[in-house]
């Protein structure tokens, strides 16, 4: 059960990396990435898959920013 959650875990979190790479819309890419969590939680495996999906989410956050148009000044 816990190989299966592990391998399950495991392409989720290269189906979210991909799909970010791909340009895939981060709501999408955000789901994958939360879903992986919940199979590690219900595999009781949540406190070693957790850390790697804050790193991934911060990172999509961190692009969003990076990728939003400038705001133009005030006139």
């Amino acid at each position: 059960m816990a190989e299966d959650a592990r391998e399950k875990i495991q392409k989720l979190l290269v189906t979210g990396d991909n799909r970010l790479k791909q340009g895939v819309a981060p709501d999408k890419v955000r789901e994958t990435y939360e879903e992986a969590l919940s199979v590690a939680r219900e595999a009781g495996l949540e406190e070693s898959v957790q850390p790697l999906v804050e790193v991934r989410l911060a990172d999509l956050e961190r692009l969003a920013r990076e990728s939003l148009p400038p705001v133009p000044p005030a006139a």
